[in-house]
C-alpha cells in the first residue's frame, strides 16, 4: 500500500479537531502506522484550518501536502483546500464541488435524523471510515469509548449516526474508491510530544511545574493538571511568566525536580531568571515550544527561530544545555536526560521543541523505557560535617542540599557569593574563583552531550545537515533525491549546546535545512566548527518542512547538481 493522505477541512469551531482525531485513533486501532498534523488559523470561530493524517504501512512521521482524499466541512474549505487533492483523488462535502465527489448532507443528516447538528461530526467520521475501506467495528468500539462518559444514551445515538455517514459513503465509493485497509497485527501509540514531555517529567521523578499558558506549549501543563493526582506532579498556573519561572527555581532551591513550559515571547520574561538560576545553581527544566515572530507573530504556526536565543539567553555567563528532541519517543528520552543532566550540574536545561512537534501525533512502536530512569544527585548530608552550598571543586559541580533536609544550613544568593553562599566584595579571589567554578560545568557537560546522527554517510556527496523535528523530513527528501540520482546523507543534530566534540566528514558538500529564514544552525556550526556550507534550504512561512519542499528546493538553489 502506497502512503495514503486524508485531509480534513473547515472552519474552527466546526469540529476539525474532533473528526481528524477520532479517524487517526481508528486507522491506528486498525494496526496502520499514522502521523497527523495540524494547521489552523490564529482564531476561536471562523477562517479556515486543516488536520492531515498520513497513513501507511510502515511507519512514516512526516507530513505530505497533496491529498489522497479531502473531507470539507464548508464551501469555503472547498476553495481553499481543494487545490492539494490529487487528480485521482476524492472530495467528501455536502454538494458536488468537482468531478470525483461523494456528497454527504452532513448538516441536514445530524439535525432531521439526530436532532442536533453535533452528529455532523460523526458522521463525517463514518464517512471517512468507509472511504478507506476500514470495518465499522473498530470505529465503533473508538466511539464507544470516547463517549462512555456521557452515557449510554449518547454513544447510541453516535453509533447510529457513524453507521449513517458509513453507509452513505460505502454507495458513494461503487467503482471510485480503491482503498481498503484490513486490520493487521501492529501495537503502537500515537501519541504527541505535548503528551510525551509531562509524562517523562513524571516518570524523571519532576514534582512541581508552574507556567502561564502560551501556545504551543500550554498543553503540557494543562496534561499535568489534569492528571495531577495520578502522576503527583504539583502544578501551578502563574499569574505571568516572571513568576512561573521564578516559582520553579523555588522548588528546586526546595528540593524537587521542578520544570516550566513557555513559547519564545514568554521565555523573552524568563531570561532574567535564567541567569537567577544559573547564579545559584538551581536545577531547572524549561520546555520553549517554538512559533514564528518577532512579537506574537504567528501563533498558531511553526517556526525553528529561538535557537541561538536560547543558546544565549541569560545576562552574564554561565553553563546551560539546550536539547531538541525530534518527535515523541526522542522527547520522552530527552525529557528524562534533562532532568537528570540539571540535577548533576545543577544548572538549566533547555529543550526546544515546535508548533509542529506540539500540535502533531506520532506513531510510536516501543518507548525502551529499560533505556533510562532518573538518577538522584541530592547530597547525603550524613556524608557532610563542614557544609558549603558552592564549595570549590575540580568540576564546579558541589555538593547540594536543600533546606530543611538536614541541620545543615543551605544559602544562596544572587549576588556573586563565596563558598558558604555570603554575598561577596572579594574580586581578586573569590569572584574570579567563583566564575570559573560555574565555567568548569560546562565542560562536563560538553562530554555528556550525544554525537550528531550520521545517515548514509558513505559514498554521499551532498550531507543535509538539520536539527530538532526536520529530521523525517530530511530523510524522506534524501529518498527523493536519491531516485533522481543525488546521492546524499544526513547528519541531525539533537543535542545543540553545548556542541560535542565532533569532526565533519571532510570531502562532502554541506547543505542546512531550517525553518528559520537566517540559517541559524549553519551560524552556530560555522561559529564552533568552521564548517563551510555549500547552500542552505529554509522554510519559514509558518508550515512544516517536508520531503518534497526539501527535495524542490535543492534542485532550485542547485540546479539538480
Amino acid at each position: 500500500m502506497d502512503d495514503l493522505n486524508v485531509v480534513i477541512a473547515g472552519a474552527a469551531g466546526e469540529g476539525v479537531q474532533t473528526v481528524g482525531a477520532a479517524l487517526a485513533d481508528t486507522v491506528s486501532a486498525q494496526g496502520y502506522g499514522v502521523f497527523s498534523w495540524q494547521e489552523f488559523e490564529s482564531r476561536i470561530r471562523g477562517g479556515q484550518n486543516s488536520y492531515s493524517i498520513r497513513i501507511s504501512e510502515e511507519v512514516r512521521n512526516a507530513p505530505l501536502m497533496d491529498a489522497d482524499i479531502l473531507l470539507a466541512l464548508n464551501e469555503g474549505a472547498v476553495k481553499k483546500y481543494e487545490p492539494l487533492l490529487k487528480q485521482e483523488g476524492i472530495l467528501l462535502a455536502e454538494k458536488e464541488m468537482r468531478q470525483r465527489t461523494i456528497v454527504i448532507p452532513f448538516t441536514k443528516i445530524a439535525e432531521k435524523e439526530f436532532g442536533g447538528i453535533i452528529y455532523a461530526n460523526t458522521i463525517a467520521v463514518g464517512a471517512l471510515v468507509a472511504t478507506l475501506g476500514i470495518e465499522l467495528d473498530t470505529l465503533n468500539q473508538i466511539l464507544a469509548r470516547q463517549f462512555a462518559d456521557k452515557g449510554a444514551g449518547v454513544v447510541r445515538a453516535n453509533l447510529a449516526a457513524a453507521e449513517r455517514g458509513y453507509s452513505l459513503a460505502d454507495q458513494g465509493c461503487i467503482d471510485m474508491c480503491p482503498w481498503g485497509l484490513p486490520k493487521r497485527d501492529m501495537r503502537s501509540y500515537l501519541i504527541g510530544v505535548n503528551e510525551a514531555i509531562p509524562s517523562a517529567a513524571a516518570y524523571a521523578g519532576c514534582r512541581y511545574m508552574s507556567a502561564y499558558p502560551m501556545s504551543p506549549s500550554t498543553a503540557i501543563i494543562t496534561f499535568l493538571a489534569r492528571e495531577e493526582e495520578h502522576l503527583e506532579i504539583f502544578t501551578e498556573q502563574a499569574e505571568d511568566e516572571i513568576a512561573a519561572i521564578n516559582m520553579a527555581i523555588g522548588a528546586s532551591y526546595g528540593g524537587a525536580r521542578a520544570m516550566t513550559a513557555t513559547s519564545g515571547g514568554g521565555f523573552a520574561l524568563m531570561v532574567e531568571g535564567v541567569s537567577l538560576a544559573g547564579m545559584i545553581e538551581a536545577p531547572l527544566v524549561i520546555v520553549v515550544a517554538q512559533r514564528p515572530g518577532p512579537a506574537t507573530g504567528l501563533p498558531t504556526r511553526t517556526a525553528q527561530g529561538d535557537l541561538l536565543f536560547a543558546i544565549n539567553s541569560g545576562h552574564g555567563e554561565f553553563p546551560k544545555m539546550v536539547l531538541a528532541p525530534s518527535d515523541p519517543k526522542d522527547a520522552f528520552h530527552k525529557t528524562v536526560r534533562a532532568f537528570n543532566l540539571a540535577d548533576k550540574y545543577q544548572t538549566v536545561v533547555i529543550m526546544l521543541t515546535d508548533q509542529f512537534l506540539s500540535d502533531s501525533r506520532f506513531t510510536v512502536e516501543d518507548f525502551a523505557l529499560e533505556e533510562i530512569g532518573p538518577t538522584v544527585y541530592i547530597a547525603d548530608p550524613q556524608s557532610i560535617k563542614d557544609y558549603k552550598r558552592y564549595r570549590l571543586t575540580a568540576d564546579g559541580i558541589s555538593p547540594r542540599l536543600y533546606p530543611g533536609q538536614s541541620e545543615h544550613l543551605v544559602g544562596v544568593d544572587s549576588d556573586e557569593h563565596n563558598e558558604e553562599g555570603h554575598i561577596t566584595e572579594d574580586l581578586s579571589k573569590t569572584a574570579v574563583a567563583m566564575v570559573e567554578k560555574r565555567l568548569a560545568k560546562f565542560e562536563g557537560l560538553r562530554n555528556e552531550v550525544s554525537p550528531p546522527e550520521e545517515v548514509q554517510m558513505e559514498g554521499a556527496d551532498i550531507v543535509l545537515v538539520g536539527w530538532g523535528s526536520s529530521r523525517q523530513a530530511i530523510l524522506e527528501g534524501l529518498e527523493l533525491l536519491n531516485k533522481e540520482g543525488i546521492e546524499g546523507g544526513m547528519i541531525h543534530f539533537t543535542e545543540v549546546w553545548p556542541l560535542p566534540i565532533y569532526t565533519f566528514p571532510r570531502g562532502k558538500k554541506y547543505w542546512t535545512v531550517e525553518s528559520n529564514a537566517t540559517g541559524q544552525l549553519a551560524r552556530l556550526l560555522r561559529s564552533e566548527y568552521g564548517l563551510d556550507f555549500t547552500g542552505s534550504i529554509r522554510r519559514y512561512d509558518g508550515l512544516p518542512l517536508t520531503g518534497e519542499y526539501i527535495r524542490r528546493r535543492f534542485n532550485d538553489y542547485s540546479g539538480g547538481v
